[in-house]
């Protein structure tokens, strides 16, 4: 083999090596992660398209917990005090529903409240009437004393149905971010059932931005079609 047909045997082996090499042009790309798997369950929506036309009663927020962590985050401070955080958390639940599902008849808790104290003696505070019990996944009756009550506060608002928000948690995310998770519940006093239970998780860089997307979660603006 003369040195010419040597060199262009040697360009040809070397060249061949390099496209066998991984991470090459010619070599197979490499498979994508996977994505991160989550915990998180899946959100059940509110089905306000049922509830379209009936008068609903929202119960007050009684149960707000906060995994202390949280309560050195100034971003907290406004929820330290526990009649703050039900106020605040109260308003926003309320707000967020009644706008994001203006198809129903909604009655806020300030309204329910005004009802209570007009016939006070025959119906139950809505602030008193025990109804974070219905936080417990495997409560599908409404006990009593709540059934009874709920079932007198209804039949003055003029519906049969109310939601219920059981509980809110906050707790502090990996990334820095604040979690909400928020149960609520659609109960009919006629009955004495749980027709309905979602669990709706947020987050956000604050315990309110956590709770509006808790919120936009469980009843998103497109009605969740």
């Amino acid at each position: 083999m003369n040195p010419t047909t040597k060199r262009i045997a040697l360009a040809r082996l070397a060249l061949l090596t390099a496209l066998a090499a991984p991470g090459c042009a010619g070599s197979q790309p490499e498979p994508a992660a996977a994505p991160a798997a989550t915990n998180d369950p899946p959100v059940v929506i509110l089905p306000a398209s049922r509830l379209s036309g009936q008068t609903v009663a929202i119960l007050p927020m009684t149960l707000v917990v906060a995994d202390p962590a949280l309560h050195s985050d100034t971003s907290y401070a406004a929820y330290r005090d526990r009649r703050a955080a039900l106020a605040q958390t109260d308003s926003l639940i309320s707000e967020g529903i009644v706008s994001r599902a203006p198809e129903v008849h909604w009655v806020p808790p300030r309204e329910l409240r005004k009802i209570a104290r007009r016939s006070a003696g025959y119906l139950t505070d809505p602030d008193q009437m025990g109804h974070a019990v219905l936080r417990g996944p495997k409560v599908i009756v409404i006990p009593d004393p709540l059934r009874s009550s709920l079932r007198s506060l209804m039949a003055v608002a003029g519906g049969r149905v109310a939601l219920a928000p059981a509980s809110l948690g906050f707790g502090p995310e990996p990334d820095g971010q604040i979690r909400a998770d928020l149960t609520l519940v659609l109960a009919d006093s006629r009955t004495g059932k749980v027709i309905w239970r979602s669990v709706a998780l947020g987050r956000g860089n604050t315990p309110t931005e956590a709770l509006n997307a808790a919120i936009a979660a469980v009843l998103p603006a497109d009605g969740g079609q």
